[in-house]
């Protein structure tokens, strides 16, 4: 989407990823694991719309059952935008208008690919646009931090390697690759898996400059076998076929194929009780240059 075609009757796309590797390499003191990972987005995608209101009001027209609207990453995101843009030049207020939002999720939630985050992600950049602010990338990136950790990778737009607590990144060239990822019927808590005694917190640290595809793991993996053995049972039947891997905290798994015809041939083999699906890598977000 380019910058001149921005307008209200538009769908904003919001791409799934996953994490090629992530390591824990440290806590700093206020509790805050201190990450490394290589963030890849793929075609797997949620849609938002926008429509703009004479009341001032920010409305998620399709509410996720069991979150209040006002929990919910995405009226937070635009809740958030708007207060950054109510002060403007020489301190006049000026509050943007009220919107409409309209969700399709097609990203399976508590998986680990980044859906809610995403979804945030595509509020701050698309209302930005259509609200006619103009806000810099780092200043959307300063907004999403707020909201979570992965908010501000989504803003980024590109394949990177990210450090601190996800914040920080350097761009990378992911290979092209077509992903077998599998949906384990269990739900796996982020925090429960940052809190376990299990957790291995000490990994060495690498240099940017010398991540390679296939370097590293998923240090919550363990964790997440332990705790979850259907995310082992996963792991265990695509290693059968490559270098499987966890995403983020859990509980979606994948495996890389150079060409697609692989990955769907092996989807076709996948166990009657085990779901899943193949999605391109991306190397940047479809909004890229937007931000």
């Amino acid at each position: 989407m380019e910058r001149s075609a921005v307008n209200w009757q538009d769908s904003w796309p919001a791409p799934a990823k996953i994490n090629l590797f992530l390591h824990v390499v440290g806590r700093r003191a206020d509790g805050y694991h201190l990450l490394q990972t290589v963030f890849r987005f793929i075609d797997l995608a949620d849609s938002l719309r926008f429509a703009p209101r004479d009341d001032g009001r920010i409305v998620l027209a399709t509410p996720t059952p069991g979150v209040p609207p006002e929990q919910d990453l995405v009226v937070r995101a635009a809740t958030a935008l708007r207060e950054t843009l109510k002060v403007g030049a020489g301190g006049t207020v000026m509050t943007p208008p009220g919107v409409t939002i309209s969700l399709e999720k097609r990203i399976p939630m508590g998986g680990g690919l980044g859906g809610g985050s995403s979804d945030a992600a595509t509020v701050l950049v698309a209302l930005n646009h259509l609200w006619g602010r103009g806000l810099s990338r780092a200043e959307l990136q300063a907004i999403g931090l707020k909201l979570g950790a992965d908010v501000p990778v989504f803003v980024h737009g590109r394949s990177c390697f990210a450090e601190g607590i996800g914040e920080e990144f350097t761009d990378v060239a992911a290979p092209d690759a077509w992903y077998l990822l599998t949906m384990p019927a269990v739900a796996v808590p982020t925090a429960e898996i940052f809190r376990s005694p299990l957790l291995r917190r000490d990994t060495p640290a690498i240099a940017p400059a010398d991540w390679r595809p296939g370097l590293g793991g998923n240090d919550l993996e363990p964790v997440a076998r332990a705790l979850y053995p259907e995310v082992g049972r996963h792991l265990d039947w695509l290693r059968r076929h490559g270098d499987a891997r966890m995403t983020g905290s859990g509980a979606c798994c994948f495996v890389p194929f150079a060409e697609a015809a692989a990955a769907r041939a092996v989807l076709g083999r996948l166990p009657a009780d085990m779901r899943g699906f193949v999605a391109r890598g991306l190397q940047k977000h479809p909004l890229c240059a937007l931000t």
